[in-house]
């Protein structure tokens, strides 16, 4: 069982930090490649790049329920019912990822051409999330079992799997992007195979993993693995709010790129800079944010709920103190930041003015996923994904107005990130402050 002190925090928080940590050098590595190679291949990777994230987060959602469940059955000392949730997880995860597949290959083109007004952007897009289309049936099944080791508390090894993809996915963009070591020059699609394999290699490893490891023998997880009708419904119960509170929120963002090409490859162009780097400062946020659901999940198994509120204060302390320790640089150093991105000097000053610009919006933010997280750790999900609507609508309105009706500049259409966090947060504070969570049975 997990203890509350600060060390044990940091203990299951670190691994998985630096799991997001390395998980960004692999998105910075990409776009620092292919920025040196061709600007469209860079704005095509990164519009590309978010419509695959935002498909992919509908597996991240199933799996952050089943991570929940099982924290929740460790907590009421049913660690036997662990093999059929983790059955029912895999099985979910494949079919899911052949519905989105499916979707990638035949219906998403002519989407991607419908909106996009540059033709050499939209193609570079389909072809980057065909090849990429493929990472998903690796994801169904080491999204799987990351959600056991976070569920158990053993973080280390979603670290370990996130180094080997680092690693492989940097070499690889070496060999494939620029054509370096004999490899021929593949540029773009030479970044998606990159990343593919070196998905392949994760998951190889995960899997490794996962049979020799000993908690996984405590539980006869694969001695017992099953799946049933009724474990899966369990799943989904929890896991669809998530699922969709996911998608639309990466959906979201993918829409707001959308309008940004439309206003032009100038403003396209700052804005990739900004994403790129923006993941850094969601490194404690995504850390944080799995061990505050695995947390709060135990402790309302254990009846413990005056524990929590300590949790959460904590919990909000070191977010904060390790955001300004992965995005001080937003501040204090933005330029050598940006030129590791993209060095091109023209599109250098808009984008430190919108990088030091959105930084208080990264520290509004690290107060409120705290609250935000530890609803999904309650299990009640749907109300995080009544938040999460509520929050992207509002942020889309602001968008909408910003971009398409006031025509305004590229440093105050970005304004709308304090719109979706303040909105986010308040919310989140709300549910946690005012209503009855304690009694959720899932």
């Amino acid at each position: 069982m997990l203890d509350y002190s600060y060390k044990s925090i940091l203990k299951m928080a670190i691994p998985l930090m630096a799991s997001t940590f390395i998980q960004s050098v692999v998105l910075i590595t990409d776009s620092s490649f292919l920025s040196r190679h061709d600007i469209i291949a860079f704005d095509a990777v990164g519009n590309g790049g978010l419509i695959y994230i935002t498909l992919f987060m509908t597996l991240v959602g199933l799996n952050d329920g089943a991570q929940i469940i099982m924290a929740r059955r460790i907590g009421e000392k049913k660690g036997h019912l662990l093999s059929r949730i983790f059955g029912s997880s895999l099985m979910s995860n494949f079919v899911i990822s052949l519905v989105l597949f499916t979707v990638i290959m035949f219906i998403m083109p002519d989407f991607i051409l419908s909106f996009t007004k540059s033709h050499e952007v939209a193609t570079g897009q389909i072809e980057y999330i065909q090849i990429r289309g493929y990472g998903l049936f690796f994801a169904a099944i080491s999204l799987g079992i990351n959600a056991f080791f976070l569920a158990t508390g053993r973080t280390t090894v979603v670290l370990i799997s996130a180094l080997f993809i680092a690693v492989s996915n940097i070499g690889l963009d070496y060999l494939l992007i620029n054509g370096n070591g004999g490899f021929p020059e593949l540029g773009l699609e030479g970044a998606a195979i990159a990343s593919t394999v070196s998905d392949g290699i994760g998951t190889l490893f995960i899997v490794i993993a996962l049979y020799f490891s000993k908690t996984q023998r405590k539980f006869e997880l694969l001695k017992h693995i099953s799946f049933g009708f009724k474990s899966i419904k369990k799943l989904f119960w929890v896991s669809a709010p998530i699922m969709f509170q996911g998608l639309i929120a990466l959906s979201t963002w993918t829409v707001f790129f959308a309008w940004i090409e439309q206003m032009g490859t100038y403003e396209l162009t700052i804005s990739q800079n900004i994403r790129s780097l923006y993941f850094l400062a969601f490194v404690p946020v995504w850390g944080f944010g799995a061990t505050t659901k695995t947390y709060v999940s135990q402790y309302i198994g254990m009846k413990d709920f005056k524990s929590i509120g300590i949790i959460l204060k904590r919990i909000q302390i070191l977010t904060t103190i390790f955001i300004v320790v992965f995005f001080h640089g937003a501040i204090l150093y933005p330029e050598q930041m940006l030129s590791i991105i993209n060095p091109n000097e023209i599109y250098m000053q808009d984008s430190i003015a919108i990088l030091q610009y959105v930084s208080g919006a990264v520290l509004i933010y690290a107060i409120g996923s705290v609250y935000f997280q530890a609803i999904n750790g309650t299990g009640n999900t749907r109300y995080t994904f009544y938040v999460e609507l509520i929050s992207v609508i509002t942020y889309l309105f602001g968008a909408y107005l910003l971009i398409k009706v006031f025509d305004a500049p590229i440093f105050w259409v970005w304004s709308v990130e304090y719109i979706y966090f303040i909105t986010l947060g308040i919310l989140s504070f709300s549910y946690i402050r005012f209503f009855n969570w304690q009694k959720k049975e899932i």
